[in-house]
């Protein structure tokens, strides 16, 4: 392996001689740029501080003898110094001396020129011209990279919108199909003489469209009215097939001619054999349009709210234990008048404990029915439910029912308000 060595005190004389020798071992052009400006780079604070730096170089033989490496060394005139390494485009080796070692492939095929056979101006002009091709390779490189990700973006926001419009497509079908589901549960809407009706019913959640909170209402054959108001314990599906299963006796035992009274306890003894777990609260109302008599049966069902013509109003209060509950059926049976213009509300606990305070929302029931009982009636039932729902603390399913006789509609006199115990009617009973 022959050694050359020699001195250099300024950068140019540095740079020529490193160029001198890249091309006398016909290194590839892009190789000499990065080797020229790493030596001189490392030796620019020696010069900075009017210091020369010793360049070094060598060749080393591969197993065959033929040349295989090109090694070049640099290190400070001087010693207890050492060149900087930081930036470098061709990073070298540090020896324990200090000196910088760049050891670079010699190419099997000659590169470019030798020095007797180009000046340097000559080679630096090629290596110019090797860094702005490479800058052109490197900038057609981006722009195609620029290119494939517009395209994969413009394949990306397609991708989004038909997946949008795949999740409308789902989200109109899945609303059809809650339309036809809750239509289903629905009682047909009842077109009377003397009685306007409207309901309005908010699920838990979306994510459970139908609830346990029900309601039915059917023309008996004697021309009352009857309305039953159901909540069913839980929430979603299985809660609305116990509420369906009540509605559906009751209106059985209704329709047979069992006195009100005594519906919520037979109901009981009927639906016990088929369903042991079954829980719900129900509350019945029979308005006797011939006589203007509202007649109300609970079964542990918070009350019905009364708002008279006047703008006065009062909780019906009847005691009584649910379906499911122990010594179920209503404990009384209520009657009381009811004349052209009194509304009365009928709804679930959804509705006054959504803050978890049932008397607090009893009384904001109460005014929240009395500033809406003047407007259409298939108003009310969404007008009360917002005001009470302007805080949700515990959602829960929730029913209004509105029942009012119009202003001006013919009919008897009232009947007096009366109570009519179950014992004295002989129905109902403990199990």
């Amino acid at each position: 392996m022959t050694s050359e060595t020699s001195r250099h005190c300024a950068p140019d004389r540095l740079r020529r001689a490193v160029r001198r020798l890249a091309l006398n071992h016909r290194l590839p052009v892009e190789m000499r740029a990065r080797l020229v400006l790493s030596v001189t780079a490392a030796a620019r604070g020696e010069f900075a501080a009017r210091r020369c730096v010793r360049l070094s170089s060598s060749v080393e033989r591969d197993g065959d003898g033929r040349p295989g490496m090109l090694v070049v060394g640099c290190r400070p005139a001087g010693t207890g110094r050492r060149l900087s390494t930081e930036n470098l485009p061709l990073p070298p080796g540090v020896e324990a001396d200090g000196t910088l070692v760049w050891r670079v492939p010699l190419p099997e095929a000659p590169h470019g020129v030798a020095e007797s056979e180009a000046s340097d101006g000559d080679a630096v002009e090629e290596e110019l011209l090797a860094v702005l091709a490479r800058m052109d390779t490197l900038a057609a490189t981006r722009r195609e990279l620029e290119h494939e990700l517009a395209e994969t973006n413009r394949g990306v926001l397609a991708l989004y919108v038909q997946l949008e419009e795949r999740d409308e497509r789902l989200r109109t079908a899945h609303g059809q199909i809650l339309r036809e589901l809750e239509d289903a549960l629905r009682p047909p809407p009842l077109e009377l003489s003397g009685l306007e009706l409207a309901v309005h019913y908010e699920p838990a959640g979306t994510d459970a469209p139908t609830g346990g909170d029900l309601y039915d209402w059917f023309v008996l054959p004697d021309g009352s009215v009857h309305i039953t108001v159901v909540d069913a314990l839980g929430h979603g599906v299985t809660s609305t097939r116990s509420a369906l299963t009540v509605t559906h006796a009751v209106r059985t035992l209704a329709l047979e001619g069992h006195p009100l009274e005594s519906i919520v306890a037979r109901t009981d003894e009927v639906l016990l054999p088929l369903d042991r777990h079954l829980m719900a609260t129900v509350l019945l109302a029979r308005v006797h349009l011939r006589t203007g008599v509202l007649e109300l049966a609970n079964g542990s069902h918070p009350p019905a709210l009364l708002v008279h013509e006047d703008g006065t109003a009062e909780y019906l209060e009847v005691p009584g234990r649910g379906i499911g509950f122990p010594l179920p059926g209503s404990e009384r049976l209520l009657r009381t008048p009811v004349g052209p213009g009194d509304l009365v509300m009928l709804y679930t606990d959804g509705l006054t404990e959504s803050r978890r305070d049932p008397r607090e929302g009893e009384v904001r029931l109460m005014e929240s029915v009395r500033k809406h009982a003047r407007r259409p009636l298939a108003e009310v039932p969404g007008a009360v439910a917002e005001d009470m729902h302007t805080v949700i603390l515990h959602p829960d399913d929730t029913l209004a029912l509105a029942v009012r006789i119009p202003s001006g509609e013919p009919g008897a006199a009232p009947a007096k308000e009366s109570v009519v115990p179950l014992a004295r009617q002989g129905t109902g009973g403990e199990r």
